[in-house]
């Protein structure tokens, strides 16, 4: 099996694993100024491109492969993420209108869909290689958002196989049913995300209580709560948190589109009836009424996650010499990215002008990854059932892992690099 590696090495962001020249594994882009994308030549051509999950690291450049192909490849992926993808890559084209790149059409992205294959949790597919039928796919359930998938590939000639964690969570949230490590499939080979290598994630109900007591307090002071969220998973999470505690945010962004994606696909969400239950309470704002939103103390979750871009700059523009209002943010900001730089300097990049941040800023980690512990467990899990190789991908630290892998199991374990391939027999 060869594997060559386009993106996500080193790094959070740009996910694309090529599996014997005709198979890939996430085809994501970086959301940093401007997006990076993974590495790309002519010699590219797959048959077959297994999507994770819909988060624009890991989706985001998928309608690509569509571009000049004679013949589309075949694209798998769960029912919610192949909506939340087309939903995703519709808003791409729009932004990369507003600031200067176009990666794809209207046209791929139909095309993509025509080439779709919906695939449920723990079904057996064969796949299209070279040999005809030559390959073994299942996804698992990542738990990371809704659709969310690991990915189990049998190279069934080889008699060798292969497990990539994507972005997973075997934690607890509102929004998700955890991964279960124990019920994946043996593999020779693991890839396994590394985003919180060496960070835990705190207790989530201890978590909750201090961002809730956060935003009560500045809503006390006449204050507003600026929270700004992923749109996809992120948003939907926090919109139930805060119907929990009994507080009506206002909801702006793609967040509330993808709730109504999430409506029609209930088998993947932990309660169905609480997300309802949580948006009908809420209060929702277009362009028109932003306003409004901002005339009384009130909390906002608006996109996007990572401040590049989406209505969050119009509130941070309104509110940034207001120091009784905070702006909470919910999750890891990507070097590169606007919300990196509000943490680290203090300041943010608005509509070309450099808008300074005197308002409060806290960061809150509700993240939907593994910490350290849920990492090594997984590796561990792998490692007993005969997991030979692994690499460490998906995080700033991945050497570091890979290291802490051989010095604790004795496995080769590998922080490749983009670009880097390597064969295995």
């Amino acid at each position: 099996m060869k594997i060559k590696f386009l993106g996500g090495c080193k790094e959070v962001g740009r996910s694309a694993i090529l599996v014997d020249g005709e198979i890939i594994l996430d085809y994501g882009l970086r959301p940093s100024d401007p997006p990076e994308i993974p590495l790309r030549s002519e010699s590219i051509s797959p048959k077959s491109v297994i999507v994770s999950h819909a988060h624009l690291d890991h989706s985001g450049m998928v309608p690509s492969l569509m571009t000049g192909m004679d013949m589309a490849p075949d694209v798998y992926m769960t029912s919610v993420t192949g909506d939340l993808t087309r939903l995703l890559g519709r808003d791409t084209i729009k932004v990369g209108k507003e600031q200067g790149f176009n990666f794809f059409s209207k046209e791929d992205i139909r095309k993509m869909d025509e080439h779709t294959h919906p695939v449920a949790f723990g079904d057996r597919i064969a796949l299209d290689g070279s040999l005809g039928g030559d390959y073994e796919l299942e996804l698992c359930n990542a738990g990371h958002i809704p659709g969310s998938s690991s990915v189990y590939l049998r190279k069934e000639s080889e008699d060798i196989s292969l497990f990539y964690t994507g972005d997973i969570k075997t934690g607890e949230t509102r929004l998700m049913e955890s991964a279960s490590a124990s019920d994946f499939p043996t593999s020779d080979i693991l890839f396994i995300e590394s985003t919180y290598y060496g960070r835990e994630h705190r207790n989530r109900k201890e978590l909750e209580r201090e961002f809730i007591d956060s935003i009560t307090e500045t809503l006390d002071s006449g204050g507003n709560a600026i929270v700004p969220c992923f749109a996809v998973g992120r948003t939907q999470e926090i919109v139930m948190i805060l119907h929990s505690y009994g507080l009506t945010p206002y909801v702006d962004g793609m967040g509330l589109s993808v709730f109504g994606l999430f409506k029609n696909h209930p088998s993947f969400l932990k309660n169905a009836k609480a997300l309802n239950a949580a948006f009908s309470d809420a209060q929702f704002v277009n362009s028109k009424r932003r306003k409004k939103a901002l005339s009384e103390p009130s909390v906002i979750v608006t996109t996007a996650g990572m401040l590049n871009g989406g209505p969050v700059l119009y509130y941070l523009k309104k509110i940034h010499e207001d120091r009784r209002s905070k702006v909470l943010l919910t999750g890891y900001q990507i070097e590169g990215t606007n919300g990196r730089r509000l943490v680290e300097e203090g300041c943010v990049e608005a509509d070309g002008e450099v808008v300074k941040v005197n308002s409060q800023v806290e960061q809150y980690d509700f993240s939907a990854h593994a910490g350290d512990s849920e990492l090594k467990e997984i590796v561990s899990r792998f490692c007993r059932n005969g997991t030979g190789i692994i690499f460490t991908v998906h995080g700033d630290n991945t050497e570091g892992f890979a290291t802490w892998l051989r010095e604790n199991y004795g496995c080769d374990a590998i922080a490749p690099q983009n670009g880097e391939e390597f064969i295995i027999e």
